[in-house]
């Protein structure tokens, strides 16, 4: 895997393993502590999903801004805030309806962006193993 991710920024490979951690972190202490704190690390686990899903939202609206003209910008523009609006709503479930959501949600966009050949490829390689690390993640916390 890291050989398919040779291309990819140092930066961007870095930040993108590190922004893994709260999710692993969150999922991992929902198990591991005091029962009386397994859901506010759930809640934890969902919360940074919401950001997360919202962020890859809008790194579909910067894509999306790049190289057109104003007059086909209003649906790309429009797909990307709904991540936005699906992590809030998540956020605002109970925390194992809300991290199943979420990790349909990172599904259904890994899919979307791997095939969106309008965003770089080094970028579409290394969604994979970090939305293969989110989806995990919040699974594990919503079977916590």
């Amino acid at each position: 895997m890291l050989n398919v991710l040779h291309p990819t920024p140092l930066a961007a490979r870095l930040l993108g393993f590190g922004g893994l951690l709260p999710f692993i972190l969150a999922a991992v202490a929902a198990y591991a502590v005091d029962p009386a704190l397994q859901e506010y690390f759930r809640k934890a686990l969902v919360s940074y999903g919401a950001v997360i899903l919202s962020f890859l939202g809008g790194v579909r609206w910067g894509v999306a801004m790049i190289g057109r003209d104003t007059t086909g910008l209003a649906r790309p523009l429009l797909i990307s805030v709904v991540p936005a609006l699906l992590g809030w709503w998540a956020a605002l479930m109970p925390s194992t309806a809300g991290a199943i959501m979420l990790a349909a949600c990172f599904a259904v966009l890994l899919v979307a962006d791997v095939r969106n050949h309008n965003m770089p490829a080094w970028y579409r390689m290394l969604r994979i193993p970090l939305s293969i690390g989110a989806i995990g993640s919040l699974l594990a916390g919503a079977a916590s």
